[in-house]
């Protein structure tokens, strides 16, 4: 398996193996039922238009259609969670066949309607490939049908989901419901809710110790390896998460920050001016359905990928926060495939859980040459990622020859 090749460092039964271990098998099923990058963020970032080729993890699948407002010529996402897959398939699908934006924001912004049920089976999956319609027509290990899930709220599906949903029963157990921050109609209202209220909550003796536990952020596809890159310096794990809410809860409006209603509310609000991602706004709808044919997902390693196309032949690399996972070695191949393939002007984003690029001291020299770090551009999409979760947003571009 893939994944295995990609977390498993340490030996079997060493502590830090049976971490790797039980993250892996954990990350079997659908981890992100949405994305948790800032595509805004992105696609500042990217600079991406006409005539490019972007390669990008898949993950949720939310930002690969976002990435088609930009027109690029052609969209390459490749993921090894075979869930995450068959997510972006159906989305594809949705967009394209679905009779209008009403019916596709019902069954992603939604995605807790019956009516969703008799649209798949009528207007999807008819177009779905064998693998993906019979991931969505078989059953997850409780026994679900998957494409139910759009039928009763489907952002409380996946290892996240259910991540968000112990942490939302972990506040009522003290007293707190998250839902009051989306009340706020200030960002000072906002600012007094996390200060009394969420703050607190990472001094409870019981919040510490269950964060100290690196298999207690498997939830957020946190392997072991990133546990430790998330922790830095800090004295604990509860003060770094509890910066990273505080970022989430205080930084940004929540009526503009689909992330805060996803973490806080677990869905998208259902007013009509409810913050939504971009490939789900009706000013997007049209593009998105015409262009969904540019996506083409793999279920692949992203290197393994990249050793199959021509040199200077792809324009933008979006890797998400995976080389959080990777050893000196893979980082070097990785970015050896990069290098070679880039054309002229590349750009390449990606996150990690801490806030200094992990770049200089474990690439090459000579190869880390071939790349310009955008200092001041990457601090500035660090502050503006919406989500909240990573300590750095990291932009190279291809140095010129």
């Amino acid at each position: 398996m893939a994944v295995r090749e990609a977390v498993h460092r340490h030996e079997e039964f060493s502590k830090q193996g049976v971490l790797e271990r039980a993250f892996t098998f954990a990350f079997r099923g659908l981890v992100y039922a949405q994305i948790w990058e800032d595509p805004v963020v992105d696609l500042a970032a990217l600079q991406l238009g006409p005539g490019m080729h972007l390669v990008t993890i898949a993950s949720g699948g939310c930002n690969v259609l976002s990435y088609l407002t930009a027109d690029p010529a052609r969209i390459t996402a490749v993921d090894l969670n075979t869930a995450h897959v068959a997510l972006g398939k159906l989305k594809l699908a949705a967009a394209q066949h679905l009779p209008d934006q009403a019916s596709f924001h019902r069954f992603f912004a939604d995605a807790d309607s019956p009516a969703n049920i008799a649209a798949y089976t009528a207007h999807v999956a008819p177009h779905l490939d064998a693998v993906s319609r019979d991931y969505w027509e078989g059953r997850d290990p409780l026994g679900r049908k998957r494409i139910n899930g759009f039928a009763r709220n489907f952002y409380r599906r996946g290892l996240l989901g259910s991540f968000i949903i112990t942490g939302q029963w972990l506040a009522r157990a003290y007293g707190i419901d998250t839902r009051r921050m989306l009340a706020a109609k200030t960002m000072a209202e906002q600012r007094e809710i996390f200060e009394t209220e969420f703050a607190p909550l990472f001094d409870k003796k019981f919040v510490r110790w269950l964060t100290s536990n690196p298999a207690s952020l498997f939830g957020l596809g946190i392997p072991p390896a990133q546990y430790q890159a998330l922790l830095g310096d800090a004295p604990d794990m509860a003060s770094v998460l509890r910066a990273r809410l505080e970022k989430l809860s205080c930084d940004f409006a929540v009526s503009d920050n689909y992330f805060a209603w996803q973490a806080f509310g677990r869905g998208y609000g259902k007013h009509a001016h409810a913050p939504l991602p971009p490939y789900l706004q009706a000013a997007h709808h049209a593009a998105v359905a015409a262009r969904a044919d540019r996506v083409d997902y793999r279920h692949i390693n992203y290197v393994d990928f990249l050793a199959t196309q021509p040199a200077a032949s792809c324009d933008r690399y979006v890797l998400l926060d995976a080389q959080d996972w990777m050893t000196d070695a893979q980082l070097t191949a990785l970015w050896s495939e990069i290098t070679r393939t880039a054309r002229p002007g590349a750009r390449v984003l990606f996150r990690t859980a801490a806030q200094p690029s992990l770049l200089p001291g474990r690439l090459p020299d000579e190869l880390l040459a071939r790349w310009d770090y955008a200092v001041e551009d990457s601090l500035r999409l660090t502050r503006a990622d919406r989500s909240s979760i990573y300590g750095g947003v990291h932009l190279y571009t291809l140095a010129a020859a």
